[in-house]
């Protein structure tokens, strides 16, 4: 009913906790921790009725005796302290299909009773709308759930390790705990590691923080003399790299890395295969323009739709360019719509990024003030490539549609 982190593999587990098992067992920063394999799942669900309110049903069902005591054993011989609950199925984090962001998980979990509860939820979460949408043809699904020692983070990020070796290792890095970098609830700092050690950096004005205050997750104001510095040094950038590239090197191809710095030392969070690589910076950017940081490639001209936050999701159509604050994983069925995405905060290795190069779709991210600078129903042209966002009017250009670029 419960497998140890260091034994998981994919075929049991999901890819998550198959990739972190796997380099526990090379002697990788991980932290330790168990899995809820599908096994489990398919016990505690498999009568349900496979309608479309499998979600509630799931969510309304009994968590058995059995597995929260055998969950109550698996944390005491952690030393039971606070966890990280969080989804491992079988159709994420793969070389096909990374779900970024699509399943729920949590942090700071604390409690037998406690993590059966988010174990719960991380199994209905393979039937959101958002994950369903995510997931259309996927075949049979299937959800592990795995549980780490949670890390209250100094800094943390994502890294991605280039398929070409001499190209440098990009990571993104912001104050505290990873989802505002993943959730790109912030612009982060970004970092270039070349194949030489040689370390460049752009440097972001990283407003909030996420960190855990007993069993809360608070988001606070970055202190005002820390927003604009480095929130990790050019050392730390450079044993990120060397890491990253260990992990490559074990799991055979370029990886997706997610990293945290707890108590000063980096811990490896999770790997999994790049999906779709990032574009490089460009510094030619035509007139008339709006900057920001080039997330996908491709370039199309559309509407630009103002999306605030759900309540907007109605006025979308396709073809649209959706003009938003941030995303989430929410967001998920407005990027299969869409005909580009452009955000006021994130950076390239963020879920809506990620999430909008398996989609075949230019995304263009920390525009800053992009709701409030285009304007609804004006007909913009978005490369993301370059990072760069034209209104046509501003050009003299006609509203001429350029091809959408095609989808997996």
């Amino acid at each position: 009913m419960i497998v140890p982190l260091r034994s998981a593999a994919a075929g049991t587990c999901g890819g998550k906790a198959g990739a972190l098992g796997a380099l526990l067992r090379a002697g990788l920063p991980v932290p330790d921790g168990f899995v809820v394999p599908f096994a489990a799942y398919r016990a505690a669900v498999g009568d349900l009725d496979p309608g479309p309110d499998r979600r509630r049903a799931i969510e309304a069902l009994p968590v058995q005796a059995a597995l929260i005591d055998a969950l109550g054993q698996a944390l005491g011989e952690l030393g039971d302290p606070p966890v990280a609950v969080r989804s491992s199925a079988a159709h994420e984090d793969t070389g096909r299909t990374s779900a970024a962001g699509q399943h729920d998980s949590f942090l700071g979990v604390r409690g037998a009773g406690a993590v059966a509860d988010a174990v719960r939820v991380c199994w209905a979460s393979l039937f959101t709308p958002r994950a369903v949408d995510y997931h259309q043809g996927a075949g049979d699904l299937a959800m592990a759930v795995l549980v780490q020692r949670h890390l209250d983070a100094e800094a943390s990020g994502v890294m991605f390790t280039p398929a070409d070796p001499n190209d440098p290792v990009r990571i993104e890095a912001s104050w505290g705990l990873g989802p505002t970098v993943v959730g790109g609830t912030v612009t982060p700092d970004a970092y270039r590691v070349a194949g030489d050690g040689t370390v460049t950096r752009a440097l972001a004005h990283k407003r909030t923080r996420l960190d855990r205050r007993g069993d809360r997750l608070v988001t606070s104001d970055v202190p005002a003399d820390a927003r604009d510095q480095p929130s990790i040094d050019d050392a730390t950038a450079g044993l990120l790299a060397e890491l990253g590239n260990q992990i490559a090197a074990l799991r055979g191809g370029p990886q997706d890395v997610e990293w945290a710095i707890a108590d000063g030392r980096p811990w490896i969070l999770q790997a999994r295969p790049v999906t779709a690589a990032p574009p490089a910076w460009s510094t030619h950017h035509p007139p008339a323009t709006l900057t920001g940081t080039p997330g996908s490639h491709g370039i199309a001209t559309g509407t630009a739709r103002i999306i605030r936050g759900p309540r907007d999701f109605a006025r979308a159509r396709p073809g649209d360019i959706i003009v938003c604050p941030f995303t989430d994983p929410a967001w998920t069925p407005l990027l299969r719509i869409a005909a580009g995405v452009v955000t006021e905060t994130g950076g390239v290795l963020s879920h809506a990024a990620i999430v909008a190069r398996e989609h075949g779709i230019p995304a263009v991210l920390g525009i800053l003030d992009a709701t409030r600078r285009l304007r609804d129903d004006s007909t913009i042209t978005i490369d993301g490539t370059t990072g760069t966002v034209t209104d046509r009017k501003e050009t003299g250009s006609g509203p001429a549609r350029a091809p959408r670029p095609t989808r997996p």
